[in-house]
């Protein structure tokens, strides 16, 4: 990923210098294994470790580079790390990856570094529920207008809008953790996975100690399900994500100004116009999120593999892996920085709420005058007609608000005490189970 969109410990776990020693503690935990069962001397296990700790305890750029150097004679990039390692260990080197294959290195060292990328993104996705609690509650009954198609529907309160959204997050916080566990498996089972040359103990040992669990059939290579369902998860979030950050790019518009982005003493907007403030975080967020979501279908289609393996899995993933996890990592805590410095205009929403002359109340009139004995169809015609006559004339001289257009609607007048049509015309009613939803996701506070 480039490092425009990049956080140094995210990145640092998809480095060269991360997963070489993995890929050393993976190889000496089974020769320790090997050891503690008889397999091997264990001084040979105890010198593998010694001297092997020794040589990545300065592991850099230019070991990186022998290695590098090896791969383009031998042309596999575990037996160019075991050649290196090799030279390090000396005689005990006989012992590294005995009865092992490739792939028992590759996958389970692609299960760490997810893991260790997945810890990095819940502690993202904390940061982004926090930044929206505060936001929830400190506007828990700023009244605002609720939108359907783009069209003012009824009131509710940004407080509730915020509550949405951390309860979306919260249920991506337990996908992710779910994913996580999907993808914390382990093998050391051999060629095509049937143990012939290494015992289903060395396994055990080697994924107890990475804290990770053994694959029940790795068939060589752990299944890319797996991985599938972990890259659909962040599909998900990214998803979620690119919601909250649509919703704050329309309310930011010219038209509505309802909230905005933090606009910085020194910030430009533009070249060319400097009154612009821009979403352009937001915007951001959402090419970004895009970017993340492009990975889900190269992940499922990674499912499909030949027989108990094959390689056209590999390619895909040394790009999307820390491309997507990466990605996500940087947008997720952008997004938890807008959130939490989010500009909100409590009077402009009660200006945009009234814009209407009162119609945004039609859906609690039609209500009252139902249970005032008119049919719901008597009922309905009556609203809509005194609605349609307000939202078409409001602004010419002519224009009267909802409350007048009711009151002086024939079947009404005269039959509907007035006091019972204010009350239906009252703000309050759409606050009154605030308290309800609020304790459905944040639960007794």
């Amino acid at each position: 990923m480039i490092p425009r969109y990049s956080r140094p410990e995210m990145t640092s776990i998809w480095s060269s210098t991360n997963r070489y020693r993995i890929w050393f503690e993976i190889e000496t935990l089974a020769c320790e294994a090997m050891a503690e069962y008889g397999y091997i001397p264990k001084e040979s296990a105890q010198a593998i470790r010694q001297k092997g700790s020794q040589a990545m305890s300065t592991f850099n750029n230019h070991d990186v580079q022998a290695i590098d150097e090896i791969e383009l004679k031998v042309r596999h990039d575990v037996i160019a790390f075991l050649t290196w390692l090799a030279e390090k260990i000396g005689e005990d080197s006989r012992f590294v990856h005995l009865g092992m294959t490739s792939s028992d290195v590759l996958d389970t060292c692609l299960s760490v570094q997810l893991v260790q990328a997945c810890d990095i993104l819940l502690e993202d996705l904390d940061k982004v529920l926090n930044a929206i609690k505060k936001q929830a509650f400190q506007h828990k009954y700023t009244l605002t207008i609720g939108r359907s198609h783009g069209i003012h529907a009824e009131p509710t309160t940004f407080g509730l809008k915020m509550a949405g959204y951390y309860a979306e997050f919260s249920r991506n916080k337990d996908r992710l953790l779910q994913a996580r566990k999907e993808v914390a498996t382990c093998t050391i089972s051999g060629a095509v996975g049937t143990y012939a040359h290494i015992d289903p103990k060395i396994e055990s040992y080697v994924s107890s100690r990475l804290c990770l669990t053994p694959e029940p059939v790795s068939t060589q290579i752990i299944p890319r399900d797996r991985h599938a369902v972990f890259f659909a998860t962040l599909g998900v979030i990214a998803s979620s994500m690119e919601r909250l950050s649509i919703e704050i790019r329309h309310l930011q518009r010219s038209e509505v100004r309802e909230v905005e982005e933090y606009f910085h003493p020194d910030q430009k907007g533009s070249s060319a116009m400097p009154h612009k403030r821009n979403p352009v975080l937001t915007e951001n967020l959402t090419g970004l999120a895009r970017i993340v979501r492009s990975h889900v279908i190269p992940a499922l289609e990674n499912v499909a593999l030949w027989h108990e393996r094959d390689i056209s899995h590999s390619s895909v993933e040394r790009m999307i892996c820390p491309d997507g996890t990466i990605t996500l990592d940087f947008a997720l805590n952008r997004l938890a920085s807008v959130v939490d410095n989010l500009v909100v205009y409590p009077e402009r929403m009660k200006i945009n709420l009234d814009s209407l002359g009162g119609v945004v109340h039609s859906g609690e009139v039609l209500l009252t005058l139902a249970k005032a004995g008119l049919t719901r169809e008597q009922a309905y015609k009556i609203v809509q007609r005194s609605a349609m006559e307000t939202w078409t004339k409001l602004d010419t001289v002519e224009g009267k608000s909802f409350r007048e257009n009711l009151l002086n609607d024939p079947e009404i007048m005269g039959i509907i005490d007035t006091t019972i049509i204010d009350k239906a015309l009252e703000h309050s009613i759409h606050i009154d189970k605030v308290d309800y939803i609020f304790k459905n996701v944040f639960g007794n506070i």
